[in-house]
């Protein structure tokens, strides 16, 4: 087993040793989340405490006109302790890159690819969880997933024709009659709580976020009926199951899919608007809500979709025969309208993603003669050359989604409205993960001071004035 031998671990992941003494110290035997995190919070509250105290007037760096016009990028101004986002390697969760936690994390009995209960155990408490761990996480979500009538009976009488994530959006809000941190809060707790509460509203949440999206994808799809939860099954298998999905080979796509994209660093839309929310301490409910409405848009979570649409395009011109100069036909002529080729670029990295890399194995492994994968392997080789030639591209190399709709549509999953629902499953692990120790940390209300461009010009022009200025 991936846990047999202490040594072992260490030699195949040295970095991870310091990770693994804080695991001692919370004793791997334990099975009790809340416990475990109960232990952990005051000392990191303390580590935050004193470095604010010895370094709270130190700066980080320094804030342009063009990142203050240009959408705050690169401005470092958020903490995230749940994963940082590296040019070079990509995201890594709680310090493990992609292809450690596909070494390291829990598997299911019957697969290869990482749990997405060990991924949020690694994320919320930043131990790599046993197996009796990552089971207990496990057993506990089915045992949660019981949804309240209210929101089974709104999800079956919307109109089919209401896009899924607006569907998505919607239940959560509605759920937030759940809610633990609301009737803790009107009751008066004490703030050095509110964690708590947060955390069994995260709990819940995670839990019925499944059997919500199969709601809404049975209901708009297919004929409405989701099967009940098998308690002693993971979490992903639930929810192929309830998808109408039982290819085993789904099911370990699903679970590859769920771990990797889960979180994304804390400056994203979706986990930021999140945080954003919670930080005005609305409930989990309302926070991971507004999260996923930015989650929605074309420039977040849609650009699976519009990677598709751009390869059928392909496809229709070139066929399932073609040759590398078609190819690089299309894409010049795809550049050449000003467009860009969807699912090529990131914001950060500026080496291929790593989930684009994962993903990438899985299509190999399982479905190596299937003709729109090696249309996106021939894609892959073709398009970061031209990128380089055209100069303008900072990273020519290919993000997570150029892969993972093609994934997607190989196992008969072609219902592309529903593909950002999946990604919204997925980063709830992340986001929620954050929102509980924003809570635990004390964090304020989010409230960045804007300004006038003509305040800004004034500003600028007095700050001119004073470099000149002889001492």
């Amino acid at each position: 087993m991936l846990y047999s031998a202490m040594g072992k671990f260490k030699r195949i992941i040295p970095t991870l040793c310091a990770g693994m003494s804080q695991m001692a110290e919370c004793c791997a035997e334990n099975t009790d989340l809340k416990s475990i995190l109960a232990q952990k919070i005051p000392k990191e509250i303390e580590k935050v405490k004193n470095f604010r105290k010895s370094h709270g007037n130190t700066k980080v760096g320094e804030v342009t006109v063009n990142m203050m016009y240009g959408g705050m990028r690169g401005i470092k101004g958020l903490v995230c302790e749940t994963s940082v986002l590296d040019p070079e390697e990509g995201i890594r969760f709680r310090g493990l890159t992609i292809p450690d936690c596909q070494q390291v994390l829990p598997r299911a009995p019957d697969g290869c690819e990482p749990l997405p209960e060990a991924l949020f155990w690694l994320l919320i408490t930043g131990d790599v969880p046993t197996e009796e761990q990552t089971r207990s996480v496990s057993k506990q979500w089915a045992q949660r997933a019981h949804l309240p009538e209210h929101v089974t009976c709104m999800l079956k009488n919307l109109p089919k024709h209401v896009h899924p994530m607006s569907q998505f959006s919607a239940a959560l809000t509605l759920l937030n009659t759940e809610s633990h941190f609301v009737k803790a809060y009107n009751c008066g707790v004490n703030k050095t709580k509110y964690w708590e509460f947060v955390f069994e509203d995260t709990m819940d949440l995670i839990a019925r976020i499944p059997v919500i999206a199969a709601m809404i994808y049975k209901n708009t799809y297919k004929d409405g009926c989701v099967p009940d939860i098998d308690e002693s099954k993971d979490w992903s298998y639930n929810f192929t199951q309830m998808l109408g999905y039982d290819d085993p080979q789904f099911t370990e796509l699903m679970r590859l899919y769920l771990t990797i994209h889960s979180d994304h660093e804390g400056g994203n839309v979706s986990a930021h608007t999140c945080h954003l929310v919670g930080s005005a301490l609305s409930d989990p409910y309302l926070a991971l809500a507004a999260g996923l409405n930015g989650l929605a848009g074309p420039l977040h979570g849609l650009a699976n979709q519009e990677v598709l649409v751009w390869l059928e395009k392909l496809r229709q011109q070139v066929g399932d025969k073609y040759s590398e100069e078609q190819l690089k036909e299309f894409i010049w002529k795809t550049l050449k309208a000003g467009q860009v080729v969807p699912g090529y670029g990131h914001a950060v990295l500026r080496k291929t993603d790593p989930r684009y890399t994962c993903q990438r194995e899985f299509a190999q492994k399982y479905l190596p003669d299937d003709p729109i994968f090696k249309l996106v392997s021939s894609v892959f080789n073709v398009v970061p050359p031209i990128l380089k030639e055209l100069g303008k591209v900072q990273n020519p190399w290919p993000n997570v989604d150029a892969h993972s709709g093609v994934l997607l549509q190989h196992y008969g999953m072609r219902e592309t409205n529903y593909y950002t629902v999946l990604f919204g499953v997925s980063r709830a692990l992340g986001v929620l993960s954050s929102l509980v120790w924003d809570r635990a940390l004390g964090l304020p209300i989010e409230r960045p001071k804007s300004i006038s461009t003509d305040t800004l010009i004034k500003l600028v022009g007095a700050e001119s004035e004073k470099s000149r200025t002889p001492c």
